[in-house]
């Protein structure tokens, strides 16, 4: 598990890139000239390359020894990050965020997979909550921190500190990350088939809803809570969703390693996360304590999530495994920027920014009714063991 401590300290920077832009969409925006709709972009280029990077090198690179592409990814995202503190306008903005979003998709393909690969079996659950974990501490942790350090010394100070935390994991990586054993090679066909497997489709299609929901409304937190509560100080907010982020992962591998129940898990979360979106308007109006809750569940629920959905997907075999996880790592990047563009036009449209929670809830509600429909129509749906095999419950 050693090994796997080395992989979070990459995942830990990816989690600070990934989020930070929440956080930083208003100070960038009236710096560079632009309106928060059009910012908010940056975030849905950075997803979208995240999202198509993470599978087509999964597919094009299988079998080829993934130390070597895990060193080379980190260092595209670093480049990326320092390109993003020069950039001058907002066009340039959006190109270093593609570099950085390809980069990053690319990393956190492989390195989840190597998590797994680097542990025995029965550990999985943990190898993997472990690398989502490092992506939750990089929210709770960093993203509170670069807002502060932004809001003080100016938004390109926080991509400097995400650039020069990139090369401190490179160096880490590159010094000590043992070789990861390669995956089989995978032919067209089979990844090809990966994405009408019934094994495979329903869980990334979930997933993806899932994060539509989540990471889509995260990136207009900042506006959300100014128009529901008058919040203008969004810092302590972004700690308690990034807390919960870190409780959820650190609870949910246990939990799919000691029970094997991963689509009871799996629904469960997608209802917190349904609830406390739809409760969140009302109670960042109300009260600080409420709303603060209902951010810390959001957090816990949308990070533990993946911990399960990654769990199922590893089950589908040897030759796919790797390729469905590499699926699911770009459905939810994917419905991340189709979150955040969706969210984008309905505030250009004219929407209030305190009715998108509700927007969100709709589409989480949405996910979890496929979750149990397709659960249904497999039998009642499959448990895992602690073993790793499937038993029909």
């Amino acid at each position: 598990m050693r090994k796997v401590w080395l992989l979070t300290l990459g995942a830990f920077t990816l989690g600070l890139d990934a989020y930070v832009m929440a956080g930083l969409l208003p100070v960038l925006a009236a710096d560079v000239g632009t309106r928060l709709s059009l910012a908010g972009q940056l975030v849905t280029v950075f997803t979208l390359a995240y999202a198509v990077c993470a599978p087509l090198v999964a597919g094009l690179l299988s079998g080829a020894r993934p130390r070597l592409l895990i060193l080379a990814a980190l260092a595209v995202f670093t480049l990326g990050n320092a390109l993003t503190a020069l950039a001058p306008s907002l066009g340039t903005l959006l190109a270093a965020r593609i570099v950085a979003g390809a980069g990053a998709g690319v990393y956190s393909a492989l390195s989840t997979a190597a998590a797994a690969a680097l542990v025995p079996e029965e550990q999985r659950g943990r190898a993997l909550a472990l690398v989502m974990g490092g992506m939750s501490a990089g929210t709770v942790l960093g993203v509170p921190v670069g807002v502060l350090l932004a809001e003080h010394t100016g938004w390109r100070a926080t991509l400097w500190l995400v650039t020069g935390l990139g090369a401190l994991a490179l160096g880490g990586l590159a010094a000590l990350l043992p070789q990861v054993p390669a995956g089989p090679a995978v032919p067209v066909r089979a990844r090809l088939a990966a994405l009408t497997d019934r094994a495979v489709a329903p869980v990334v299609t979930v997933s993806f809803l899932g994060a539509v929901a989540s990471l889509g409304l995260y990136t207009y937190l900042a506006p959300v809570l100014a128009a529901a509560g008058g919040v203008h100080e969004v810092t302590p907010y972004l700690w308690a969703w990034g807390a919960g982020g870190v409780l959820g992962s650190a609870l949910a591998g246990p939990l799919v390693d000691r029970t094997g129940r991963v689509r009871m898990l799996a629904g469960g979360v997608l209802l917190v996360i349904v609830a406390a979106q739809a409760l969140l308007p009302a109670l960042a109006g109300a009260a600080l304590p409420g709303a603060l809750v209902a951010l810390v569940l959001w957090g816990a629920a949308g990070w533990a999530f993946q911990v399960p959905q990654q769990h199922r997907l590893l089950q589908v075999g040897a030759e796919r495994g790797t390729v469905a996880l590499a699926l699911n790592n770009s459905a939810l990047y994917l419905g991340s920027a189709v979150g955040s563009a969706l969210g984008g036009l309905a505030l250009a449209a004219g929407l209030a920014a305190d009715a998108l929670p509700w927007a969100a809830a709709g589409v989480a509600a949405l996910g979890l009714v496929v979750h149990l429909v397709t659960g249904r129509r497999s039998r009642g749906g499959a448990r895992v063991s602690t073993l790793g095999s499937y038993e029909h419950s």
